[in-house]
């Protein structure tokens, strides 16, 4: 756009029909060619010794080929800020190219790439069997990319002073579908006789999935549902005898609102709350997770698609930790880069055998190809996929 504006000046000049004219413009134009290069001849050789600045713009400018196009993300809620961050950044790259992040669960997400409405899938979980067949019925290929690790975060009302921490069994009695516990003194005695009051995310959630295979079943009737994080924050915080969880990230944008829990690790008996270090080193077992994309290959043939994805790569490490998520170790992501350069090479899930199943076995060991991951169960108390970073 600059170059056309500044030859349109040039081509603006008017001419000159006169000798005497032309050649007393010719003289003036010598006088200050002369004059630029001697200044630029000063500036160059100032006292300073410093040259002159390169201008950044035409150079980014060259870089980066202005691409068009419209590119759909959906699914986890979760994910979504971390996709939002991307989007932004990529968008004072190739403003041209429209990017569209959605927010309306793992699920439904998965149900969307599945239907090839969109192009990319947030997930707070693995895909799962089921889905992996529906979207193979549909002739969808796709890639699996870990992007950060989440804390799943139990929250309360700051006011709430009476729990210290919570265990999976606090949690079962909870929000466990076969629970008979109406106030909070049916869990603990020692906690007020007052009514429960229980916000979730939406069954469609990958959270909400996540949540339940912790708790070992479906959760109870009677809660408050919702797709949108942000809802569940205002319903926690209306209610001094109210609870909910959520990514690491809602808690963070909403710390001064909200109070975190401990969670006692069913293995080692000790309690953390979700802080960066806990959640990296899975300390705060079982709720720490990774985080994933989903990526649809054929979308791949796009070019706005390629550099959207390169762009996600190469961007995640610092924009998950600006919006409050855990970025990956480095051996994890090396590995996440690998796949990225070479999708093709690396079709499917690495937590699904080949007959489509759920793999038993720590993150770490699917995910980075131990050769025995297959065969390693799950520690007691671990939820399988997810844990023993």
């Amino acid at each position: 756009m600059a170059a056309r504006h500044f030859g349109g000046v040039l081509g603006d000049l008017p001419s000159q029909n006169s000798q005497k004219t032309h050649m007393k413009t010719t003289q003036t134009f010598c006088c200050i060619a002369t004059a630029l290069i001697l200044a630029g001849t000063l500036v160059g050789c100032g006292g300073n010794g410093s040259a002159a600045p390169k201008k950044e713009g035409p150079e980014k400018s060259a870089q980066q080929p202005t691409l068009r196009g419209n590119i759909q993300v959906d699914g986890s809620s979760t994910v979504r800020p971390i996709g939002e961050a991307v989007a932004k950044r990529y968008a004072d790259l190739q403003p041209n190219v429209q990017v569209d992040v959605g927010g309306r669960g793992t699920g439904n997400g998965f149900k969307r790439f599945i239907a090839k409405e969109i192009d990319f899938s947030q997930a707070s979980r693995p895909i799962t069997a089921n889905e992996a067949k529906q979207v193979a019925e549909a002739g969808v290929e796709f890639v699996e990319l870990p992007v950060a690790y989440d804390g799943l975060t139990i929250v309360v009302h700051p006011e709430n002073d009476w729990v210290k921490e919570l265990t999976i069994e606090h949690l079962q009695k909870i929000y466990g579908e076969s629970t008979t516990c109406q106030n909070w003194s049916d869990v603990d005695p020692s906690w007020p006789a007052e009514p429960l009051r229980l916000f979730a995310p939406g069954t469609g959630s990958g959270t909400y999935d996540y949540f339940c295979e912790v708790i070992g079943g479906k959760l109870r009737t009677g809660i408050s549902l919702n797709e949108d994080d942000n809802a569940l924050v205002t319903g926690v915080v209306g209610n001094k005898y109210s609870m909910g969880f959520f990514g690491v990230a809602y808690f963070e944008e909403n710390r001064s609102k909200l109070k975190a829990l401990p969670i006692v690790d069913p293995k080692t008996g000790v309690a953390s709350l979700p802080e960066r270090e806990a959640i990296e080193t899975n300390r705060y077992n079982p709720f720490s997770r990774p985080l994933f994309l989903y990526v649809n290959r054929k979308s791949l043939d796009r070019v706005e698609v390629r550099s959207f994805l390169k762009h996600y790569i190469e961007s995640a490490p610092d924009l998950v930790q600006n919006v409050g998520y855990v970025k990956l170790p480095a051996d994890v992501w090396a590995k996440v880069q690998e796949i990225a350069a070479n999708p093709q090479a690396n079709l499917g899930s690495r937590f699904l055998d080949a007959n489509g199943e759920k793999k038993e076995g720590s993150f770490r060991e699917l995910f980075l190809g131990s050769a025995d991951a297959a065969s390693v169960p799950a520690a007691q108390g671990e939820t399988p996929n997810q844990e023993g970073r």
